[in-house]
């Protein structure tokens, strides 16, 4: 009886054989090493796991990531505001048309998130 049950289980490779097989198959399996954490961001909540074992299995040009155990927490996303970018010519450009010196004119650009319109109806709206 126990004969039955060890000749179905043996039915499925494991080890150097499910290695072989794979690469029969073309696939590419490599374990990613010293991964401290992975970090999935979604719309509403990020998923943060640590000390997970993670997996690239390349097969047909395409590669996937397989992320087993760790210690799974789920967050809500961290927001980070990023400063507007303002370029030197974007300064010159405000302070001579409101009127102004750079320094107000990026001090504007700033205050207006580096929308240009906005600055100079801003300035111009002080300076009357």
């Amino acid at each position: 009886m126990a004969y039955k049950a060890l000749r179905s289980v043996r039915g499925l490779p494991t080890g150097r054989d499910a290695t072989r097989m794979m690469q029969k198959m073309g696939m590419d399996v490599k374990e990613i090493a010293n991964v401290k954490q992975v970090v999935i961001k979604t719309a509403d909540k990020q998923i943060v796991i640590d000390d997970p074992t993670v997996t690239t299995i390349t097969m047909q040009g395409q590669t996937m990531f397989q992320i087993a155990g760790g210690t799974v927490k789920e967050e809500a996303p961290k927001e980070v505001e990023e400063a507007p970018s303002i370029t030197e010519n974007d300064v010159k450009l405000v302070a001579e048309q409101a009127g102004v010196s750079p320094e107000e004119a990026k001090r504007a650009l700033v205050e207006s998130g580096g929308d240009l319109a906005q600055a100079i109806l801003a300035l111009k709206a002080k300076g009357s």
